[in-house]
């Protein structure tokens, strides 16, 4: 057994790759997993498997890759997970499946998410499908929104038996997984692939169709049998601040469509991103990093503002440590108070304070407070705003479903059960802005409802 600890995946150098949108982590060889998955102890109970929100055969997949059949392992985790190589690339595995590893106790634990990605990869490349023989049931199913808990449900659904269509407001299939998340962290190419698997189960997707507009929910729900809404949180939060109107202030959100689903960053490109000089992206999440590595790769000076130490980065830890390798500078426990502008109403700086934290709260979360007198100015042509998302009920429109004190759908103790009879619901639209794989999480558990409603 190779017990000389996880095996590293490589990337691109820094320096590189930090002007250009191509992948930044380059995948494992054959042999790098193969030696990481010999690592692997096999435990009779399988922590790992509890950490994972789809429940993916853990073990047996990488035994099945110590045996180099890859097509088994493929088949064994496409049993619970309609997007593998999605998932491999993205999902926080370090906080998931990977951090009940027991290997993780004394040393490094199993590099679960890059195990799955070479599993996954290969499936692409060698055209693998998992055949699924199941009667067919006169039971359609409408998926409202195709992010990743629209894909999981549909994708679930149609293994069972079920008529499904997917309604899609945007032009490309993917919601957050094709606007929101960069190509150097998770290729379109990928997203487009696992998007053709699931009609090769027989899942219908129509595009650039508004649900809420040229369909109501209502209209559905007397169409088909069951509906499922997964339309996330895409609708952007701002500060509230004097001069977050000016030209050069930005929503996170608006920056990474321009760039992933309209090709911004190209030079003919017919919705381009202005070329500041110096963007500072307020923020410390994952998109905050996503927006300024993307900004960084389009020349300009980046930085992030983000109120609290960078022990309270929200951000994955692989996330921050590639930002800092590609030259993002980190302005911590800073704050902006005011966006100044010029006569012509652009940008040209902030006004900011420096932030002081505060003993932990009931939550455990530090909290921040001003510092007196700390005022001061940066320069700057462009701010963006990366401070989280909320719920866009567009598609809900003159729909009577319920709605909570948060202004999500809100759901019965099933989790993703509405108020209307025949109408689930789940994902960030329910939760709030959260992570790929608790939207699947989401999007598996309403298809066993539906599925179990039907059978």
């Amino acid at each position: 057994m190779n017990d000389g600890g996880k095996v590293i995946m490589r990337a691109q150098e820094p320096n590189v790759r930090n002007k250009n949108f191509e992948e930044v982590e380059l995948g494992y060889t054959k042999e790098e997993a193969l030696k990481e998955a010999s690592r692997c102890l096999h435990c009779k109970i399988p922590k790992c498997v509890e950490g994972c929100p789809v429940n993916i055969m853990i073990p047996e997949f990488i035994a099945a890759l110590k045996e180099d059949d890859v097509k088994k392992a493929y088949d064994i985790i496409s049993e619970s997970s309609s997007l593998p190589a999605i998932c491999g690339r993205v999902c926080p595995q370090e906080k998931q499946c990977e951090a009940k590893c027991v290997k993780g106790i004394k040393g490094d634990s199993i590099a679960i998410g890059s195990l799955e990605r070479y599993v996954a990869d290969e499936a692409i490349k060698n055209n693998f499908t998992t055949i699924i023989k199941v009667p067919k049931k006169n039971k359609h199913v409408a998926i409202v929104g195709s992010g990743p808990a629209g894909l999981t449900c549909a994708g679930d659904l149609a293994k069972a038996g079920f008529d499904v269509t997917i309604f899609e407001v945007l032009h490309k299939a993917g919601g957050v997984l094709t606007y929101g998340i960069p190509e150097f962290r998770l290729p379109k190419a990928i997203v487009e692939n696992q998007v053709k698997s699931l009609k090769k189960l027989g899942v219908r997707i129509r595009t650039n169709v508004p649900v809420g507009n040229a369909i109501t929910l209502s209209e559905l729900q007397e169409k088909f049998d069951a509906v499922f809404v997964g339309t996330g949180a895409g609708l952007p939060k701002f500060m509230g601040i004097e001069g977050e109107d000016a030209s050069g202030v930005f929503s996170a959100n608006e920056i990474l469509t321009r760039i992933n689903l309209m090709g911004g960053f190209k030079e003919d490109s017919k919705t381009p991103i202005k070329h500041a000089k110096t963007a500072y992206v307020i923020g410390g999440g994952n998109v905050a990093m996503d927006a300024v590595r993307s900004l960084k790769r389009l020349g300009v000076d980046a930085h992030i503002m983000y109120r609290r130490s960078e022990e309270e980065l929200p951000a994955r830890k692989m996330e921050v440590h590639h930002a800092k390798e590609e030259g993002i500078e980190f302005n911590l426990l800073q704050n902006p108070v005011k966006i100044i502008v010029d006569e012509q109403n652009n940008v040209t700086g902030m006004e900011v304070v420096d932030m002081e934290l505060t003993e932990p709260g009931e939550d455990g979360r530090r909290g921040v407070v001003e510092k007196e007198g700390s005022n001061h100015v940066v320069e700057c042509d462009m701010v963006v705003m990366a401070l989280g998302t909320g719920p866009n009920h567009e598609a809900l429109k003159e729909s009577p479903i319920a709605l909570t004190s948060r202004n999500l759908i809100e759901v019965d103790e099933s989790g993703t059960k509405t108020s209307l009879d025949n109408v689930y619901a789940g994902g960030d639209a329910v939760t709030g802005a959260a992570t790929v794989i608790l939207a699947m999480e989401a999007g598996k558990k309403a298809a066993k409802q539906i599925i179990e409603r039907f059978s």
